[in-house]
């Protein structure tokens, strides 16, 4: 394999958009090199098959293969996905991240299945572009169309759902996204030449009523940092932390999610009535965990920044947690402005008490799920020991919320999104970034006011203006959420004992945060 350095111009290339460079790709095939796990695909021109470059078999003669930024490309040049390395495993990070955010937020409304029911065109107007531009913009950055990228996501979902459940084919179709039976059964036949069924493996099943998937990850990834991070803000009666296992209720079910560092993955077991909600099961966990990070390319940017480059350097695999519902992490903003975590943990639980619906049978500390918006419109919500303005604000989320579904999902653009957010009453432009970057997963988003920035970001004890702050993080851009988390995490020391590090790592933030903003 080539050296490191040929890894760092490979991740610039990508970075600024160019072409993948079929040298470097050839070698990492060769060397089976993990690194590149996900960062391209391999099509094998003899086999028509499209593999990861870390797939067992023999590597293929360098004339006989091309090299694809996604599997999509790679799809809708006519290959199938091999099923030795299983490309739908593959860590789902994007090397159009930074190069186009228009590309970005397309995606991520395509993985939540944004064209399963609507056409280009919608999509399109979504974004507030053209369709036309929109197809321009996924040849030139995803090497697909949209609507290639839509059909690879049904087949790789459907495929991973075939190895490793025991899910009925039935089921599977329609949970993929497919429109119809016949039309996942002509799908399959098309692209390996047999039946769905024949695809499935042996052993493939439920563990009683759960559906167990795995989920891959770009490493470094810190686990610790994060499992540490939602312990601190476990809602009681909601979630439930322990230092390699979190459990959480939703509407329908439960999951409990789990770390394979060996395999870097993460298992995720899924309880639920309706699997009709399995995809956007797995896309909050990936959301709630960041698993669509590519930490070196994160890391290389900020890192030009010398401050940052030694928090980097100290906490290589960090992430930016997300929020599981985008309602339920705008009233947990709301709720934790101007007070403590611990203080904001007790009061959402007061809230999930009086509010959220019981769950039949629940235990083991899961006992109710988060209240609909509905239930806090009209809701007496200042009586459960918050100032009258705040439990106002909360009713108003809920009111906005109701009128407006994509209230809290990525749209045209950054500025946007903190706009309409900011037109809800009780809702500034500290808890509209702080929502954005939880709830609507914006890279980007930035609390230049926070109090533990402007902290952290102090030199010789004064602590820079908030406009200060923001005209030293252009140069962090389009990470900046990512600066954020590392400068609040900066002084958190790794607690002696490994059995009790989420502990000590809960205290510390609520100690950390007791005079700003809880940043719930």
């Amino acid at each position: 394999m080539g050296s490191l350095g040929s890894k760092a111009n490979f991740q610039a290339d990508r970075a600024a958009g160019a072409p993948l460079d079929p040298d470097i790709c050839y070698r990492a095939l060769s060397a089976r090199d993990p690194r590149f796990d996900g960062r391209f695909f391999v099509a094998v021109s003899t086999t028509k098959i499209y593999c990861r470059p870390i797939c067992p078999a023999r590597t293929p003669h360098r004339d006989h293969v091309t090299f694809y930024p996604t599997a999509a490309a790679a799809q809708e040049a006519g290959y199938r996905p091999c099923l030795r390395c299983r490309p739908e495993t593959a860590p789902n990070i994007g090397a159009w991240r930074g190069t186009s955010n228009t590309v970005s937020r397309a995606l991520t409304l395509i993985d939540a299945g944004g064209l399963d029911d609507e056409d280009v065109e919608g999509l399109a107007a979504r974004l507030g572009i053209g369709g036309r531009q929109l197809r321009r913009l996924f040849d030139e950055h995803v090497g697909a169309s949209p609507l290639a990228v839509a059909q690879t996501r049904r087949v790789l979902l459907a495929k991973q759902l075939i190895h490793e459940t025991g899910l009925p084919m039935v089921e599977i179709a329609h949970t993929a996204g497919f429109g119809s039976v016949r039309r996942f059964n002509d799908t399959f036949h098309r692209l390996f030449g047999r039946p769905p069924s024949a695809l499935r493996r042996r052993g493939a099943g439920r563990d009683g009523s759960a559906l167990e998937l795995t989920l891959a990850y770009r490493p470094p990834y810190d686990w610790d940092a994060i499992i540490g991070f939602l312990a601190a803000r476990a809602i009681p009666g909601i979630e439930t932390v322990k230092p390699n296992l979190y459990r959480r209720t939703f509407a329908g079910g439960t999951v409990a999610v789990s770390h394979e560092p060996a395999r870097r993955r993460l298992r995720v077991a899924v309880r639920l009535g309706d699997v009709a909600q399995l995809p956007s099961i797995l896309t909050r966990v990936r959301c709630v965990f960041d698993l669509g990070a590519d930490p070196d390319a994160i890391g290389a940017h900020l890192s030009l920044d010398l401050a940052l480059a030694t928090l980097v350097a100290r906490r290589p695999g960090l992430r930016v947690p997300g929020g599981w519902d985008g309602f339920e992490m705008a009233v947990r903003a709301v709720i934790g402005q101007q007070i403590t975590i611990a203080g904001a943990r007790q009061l959402l639980g007061k809230l999930v008490g009086a509010y959220g619906a019981s769950i039949d049978g629940g235990t083991d500390g899961l006992t109710h799920v988060f209240p609909a918006p509905a239930r806090l419109v009209d809701a007496e919500i200042a009586s459960l020991g918050m100032p009258r303005a705040r439990g106002a604000a909360i009713s108003n989320v809920a009111r906005a919320a109701l009128a407006d579904p994509a209230l809290f999902e990525r749209g045209a653009s950054l500025d946007d999104g903190i706009a309409k957010l900011c037109a809800v009453a009780g809702i500034g432009d500290w808890t509209a970034h702080y929502i954005a970057i939880r709830a609507m997963r914006e890279p980007d988003a930035f609390p230049s006011s926070d109090i533990g920035l402007l902290r952290a970001l102090a030199e010789n004890g004064v602590r820079p203006t908030p406009k200060e702050v923001l005209a030293r993080a252009e140069a962090w851009r389009p990470w900046r959420a990512y600066a954020a988390q590392h400068l609040w995490t900066h002084d958190f020391a790794p607690p002696p004992a490994k059995e009790k590090k989420i502990e000590t790592h809960a205290r510390t933030v609520a100690v950390a945060d007791r005079n700003h903003p809880a940043r719930l």
